[in-house]
This record gives structure tokens, C-alpha cells and sequence, in this order.
């Protein structure tokens, strides 16, 4: 029992693409080297031929955790509304997706399956007899910048995304009376301040002394606010609304107190980090320094969590703009990030 420790195999994207990891690579890396057993997946990034693997994959992935004696923790799935060519899917489609998604999931282990937080509740309440028919759980993901609680980190969001989007799952929950809808916090919603990799990012293709003066501003003034600035001040600058929120970033939009009140619903987390430096005057202990992990892991081990954290690097996209010898190390910033895990859970 207890806090449990996982990867999401999206962590290793690069290596993926430069081929020097496949899936059974990742898996054997979470096993000898972190020794950890919780895999996490992107469906479309691991599964070939997704969404109608062949028999001899799911074989063989069934085959590679159980020699390992890995946990299909989550599978990831992301709905896309725009397969078709000649319609958008309506809400019945992308039940029908999700049902697929599920049953799929259950034919390769995992416990779960996640829900982007831009799926409507109306799709996944449709789904859940298959969900309860197949015994895997939906989570659907609380992702920065939603809060856990609405209003108590008021904040101007993207207006697609519900702040009470914790609220109306459990809400589901309570009135359905299912055990296979929940909840998965991403630790990004605990993120406090810009990661150094997305500032540097910045500098080096925008004036440097432009993201000096977001920063400067982003303590004081909205986004909103600080564009029309740099339209007078910095004329031709190619910043929007999505990039100036990668590093104006005033507070958290979550609480790690409020983490207590949604322990009962939570199906996994993620792991969410950007960078792990070594923590000054401790060597061989790492942090991420724009993410609070010690206080969420205070109250998840308090109110009795004994699900999965699922490390999720995300890092690497502000180091690929260079050179391949430029970008970051994954294996690296994964097992350090498990070192920091391990310490703050106590194994």
C-alpha cells in the first residue's frame, strides 16, 4: 500500500523518435533503473496501428509486462474529434470512441484510461457501462490552469476550459453511484513560477530584453494587459496568449491542500516536471524548481493515496529548436525525478 511510482512513456518522446528506445526499451528502463513498475501510455504513441492493434501486438505487450512484472497503470486517450474528413464527431461519436478506447485498454492490462480535460462529461458518462462492464476506470485529467476547487485560485483561464470541471466529476460520481470515474491531478496545477527552460526558449528567439519585461510585468498585470504593452513597446513581437502563459505564471492554480478533498476520486497522477536541477549544498538530490511536489506528498500520503504518480517529463520542447547534441537528456531528467519521488513518498 502506499504512494506507488510510474512513467509515462511520453517522457521518452525524443529518444522515440531518434529510434534509440522503443516501448520495450522504456519498459525495461522503468524496471532495472528506476526500479519502479507503473507504465503509463499514450495510446497513438505506443499502440501500432491504433485504434485496431493486431493480435500479435497486444500479445506482445502482454508478453513484455509480464516478464517484467510491470503495471499497466493508465492508458491516455485524447478523442480526436476531427478523424473523420467529412464531420466533427458529436457527443454519441465520441462515446462510441471512448467505449473502443476502454475495451481496448482492458485487452492490455491497464487499470485506467484518461480522459484530456476538454472531454465533455456528457461522453464519458455514456461510457460508463462498458467502463464498468471491462473494469477500467475513467480519470479525467485536472490540468494547469484549472483549480481543484473553483474559485479559490481565481484566474483567467482559457474559456474552453470549466473551472469546476473537479466538481462536475464527482458530482457524476455521486449521482451515478459508479466506482469507475475519477479524477487525475497533474502536478503542472502545482507549478508556481516559469521553468527556466521555457525563459531561455523565449530569449533565444524573441528579444531578450522583451521576456525580461513580460517577466517584470507578470507579476503585476494579466496577460491581456502585458500584450497590448509589448505592442507599443515591441512592435513586430510574435508572443500570444498560449506562449506569454508558459512564462507568466504568477501562482499556482491549485492548492496542495485542496488535494485532501479529492483523494477518494483519483485514479492516477501525473507526474508533470519541466527541469531537475541538483538541489544546492545536497548532492545526488534533485527538485524541479518551478513545481511544488513536497506539499501535494505531504497531503497524498496523509489522506491514505496508494495509487500511481506517473512521472511525465515535458521538458524536452524547449531544448528542440537546436541541435540534436543541444537537446536535453529524458533518461536522465526521469531518473532524477525518480530520486526526488522516492525521498518525498519515503521508499
Amino acid at each position: 500500500m502506499g504512494i506507488k511510482r510510474g512513467v509515462s512513456l511520453y517522457s521518452y518522446q525524443q529518444e522515440q523518435f531518434f529510434r534509440r528506445m522503443n516501448w520495450k526499451d522504456m519498459i525495461r528502463e522503468v524496471h532495472d533503473n528506476l526500479h519502479a513498475d507503473g507504465i503509463e501510455i499514450i495510446d497513438e504513441a505506443i499502440i501500432r496501428n491504433y485504434p485496431f492493434p493486431s493480435e500479435q501486438f497486444i500479445y506482445d505487450w502482454n508478453n513484455e509486462m509480464a516478464r517484467y512484472n510491470m503495471k499497466a497503470v493508465t492508458m491516455d486517450v485524447y478523442l480526436d474529434v476531427h478523424q473523420f474528413r467529412d464531420h466533427v464527431m458529436n457527443h454519441r461519436e465520441a462515446a462510441e470512441r471512448l467505449k473502443n478506447d476502454i475495451r481496448l485498454a482492458a485487452r492490455m492490462g491497464f487499470e485506467n484510461v484518461r480522459c484530456l480535460c476538454l472531454v465533455p462529461t456528457e461522453v464519458i458518462e455514456m461510457a460508463i457501462p462498458t467502463a464498468e462492464k471491462y473494469n477500467v476506470r475513467i480519470g479525467k485529467e485536472i490540468h494547469f490552469p484549472l483549480p481543484i476547487r473553483p474559485g479559490v485560485k481565481p484566474a483567467k483561464i482559457d474559456p474552453v476550459l470549466d473551472p469546476r470541471m473537479a466538481e462536475q466529476i464527482i458530482d457524476l460520481v455521486q449521482r451515478t453511484g459508479t466506482k469507475h470515474v475519477g479524477l487525475v491531478p497533474d502536478f503542472g496545477i502545482f507549478q508556481h513560477s516559469p521553468t527556466d527552460l521555457a525563459v531561455d526558449y523565449y530569449k533565444r528567439h524573441e528579444n531578450p530584453d522583451m521576456v525580461d519585461f513580460i517577466l517584470e510585468k507578470g507579476r503585476d498585470y494579466e496577460i491581456d494587459d502585458i500584450l497590448k504593452m509589448l505592442d507599443e513597446k515591441f512592435p513586430g513581437h510574435t508572443m500570444n496568449f498560449m506562449s506569454m502563459g508558459t512564462i507568466v505564471i504568477k501562482e499556482s492554480s491549485a492548492r496542495p491542500e485542496d488535494l485532501k478533498e479529492i483523494v477518494p476520486y483519483i485514479v492516477s497522477m501525473h507526474g508533470k516536471f519541466y527541469h531537475m536541477t541538483e538541489i544546492e549544498g545536497k548532492p545526488g538530490q534533485y527538485e524541479d524548481k518551478a513545481i511544488e511536489y513536497a506539499k501535494p506528498i505531504q497531503y497524498l500520503k496523509e489522506c491514505g493515496f496508494d495509487g500511481y504518480i506517473n512521472s511525465e517529463f515535458e521538458g524536452q520542447r524547449y531544448r528542440q529548436d537546436g541541435s540534436e547534441e543541444d537537446m536535453i537528456d529524458e533518461v536522465e531528467q526521469v531518473r532524477r525525478h525518480h530520486e526526488m519521488l522516492s525521498r518525498l513518498i519515503g521508499k
